[in-house]
């Protein structure tokens, strides 16, 4: 199975919904990764604020930093090989990187909710 690793600019929160409106861009990866951890898919997200000495321990990560900076973030690998750069992949890259669907991909969680009503 292959290990999907994508490291991201500095942000408050991977979510995408910080901030005075919601990112849909973070919220469709946020779908995506949730969606390939439960299919048991190595992927993994890295945000600059969180984890700053994951970047600069990746010699790949940190070269890549010093020679564009940081517009080259989000910085995507498959294993050990840039695959992409400056923008998230597509539903359509991580459908052909995971073998899932795009529709799988997309599927929203579902949320169950109860309340508690005391008679």
């Amino acid at each position: 199975m292959k290990k999907i690793s994508i490291y991201e600019p500095a942000m408050c929160c991977p979510t995408g919904l910080c901030g005075p409106s919601i990112d849909p861009e973070l919220l469709r990866l946020s779908f995506i990764m949730n969606n390939i951890k439960n299919a048991e898919v190595d992927a993994i997200r890295f945000n600059l604020t969180n984890e700053p000495q994951v970047f600069v321990e990746n010699k790949q990560v940190n070269d890549l930093l010093m020679a564009e900076g940081m517009e080259c973030l989000p910085a995507t690998f498959i294993e050990d090989e840039l695959v992409l750069k400056g923008s998230y992949p597509t539903t359509a890259q991580f459908a052909e990187w995971t073998g899932l669907s795009e529709e799988e991909l997309l599927k929203k969680p579902k949320v169950r909710l109860s309340i508690g009503v005391k008679k």
